[in-house]
């Protein structure tokens, strides 16, 4: 890489990563940078701009190498690296997104599944057996894990954050509408449902474009 990576880009990578995959498994060698911008619904100079953040390329009048293209991408992102992923929280959620992340073709490794329901510790989810919530800190150092996915009640979402980060985890996907506060050098991705879904409904009581 050239330097520090802007969020705005980063952000676009799993979008190029998508299109290159779907062109490898085409079998296209070569693709032009208005090609991948169709595909991912960017302008091709932005994607240009982008991908030279990666040290990449193009040859002018030739393209991008796919194969070429979607490793360095892929390297960026830490696909293919053996990065475990803790889920903390197993209701329905944390279960149909371990069963996810567990299919075949995931690029994480789930390495434990953590939970406080007495109902649910010691289950068998997605081939895992559910630690217990009071382990949590040596389920992360156990498996060296420093990512998470936090998939708990709202209302212990933020003492678990800080737990996860107490034990090393560096970057979390978190399933909850509040915001949680973490220290720099500590990512949090959040993704409300509910909330996208309203932002969806805003969209759809706007009149049709003329």
């Amino acid at each position: 890489m050239t330097g520090p990576v802007p969020a705005a880009t980063v952000a676009r990578l799993p979008g190029y990563l998508r299109a290159l995959d779907e062109l490898a498994e085409r079998g296209v060698e070569t693709t032009s940078s208005e090609e991948l911008a169709t595909m991912t619904g960017v302008g091709p100079a932005q994607l240009r701009r982008d991908l030279s953040w990666l040290g990449s390329n193009g040859v002018r009048g030739v393209g991008y190498e796919v194969l070429r293209l979607r490793g360095r991408v892929a390297e960026a992102l830490g696909v293919g690296a053996d990065q475990p992923v803790v889920i903390v929280g197993i209701g329905h959620l944390g279960h149909a997104l371990a069963g996810y992340l567990r299919s075949e073709g995931s690029t994480y490794r789930v390495a434990a599944l953590v939970d406080a329901d007495p109902d649910v510790v010691g289950t068998t989810v997605a081939g895992l057996v559910v630690e217990h919530d009071r382990h949590l800190a040596e389920v992360v150092r156990r498996e060296g894990a420093v990512l998470a996915v936090l998939a708990t009640p709202v209302g212990v979402a933020q003492e678990v954050c800080d737990r996860l980060v107490e034990a090393g985890v560096r970057g979390i996907l978190a399933f909850t509408p509040v915001a949680l506060r973490v220290p720099q050098g500590v990512t949090v991705r959040s993704s409300d449902v509910a909330s996208e879904l309203q932002i969806l409904g805003f969209h759809t009581r706007l009149p049709p474009p003329r």
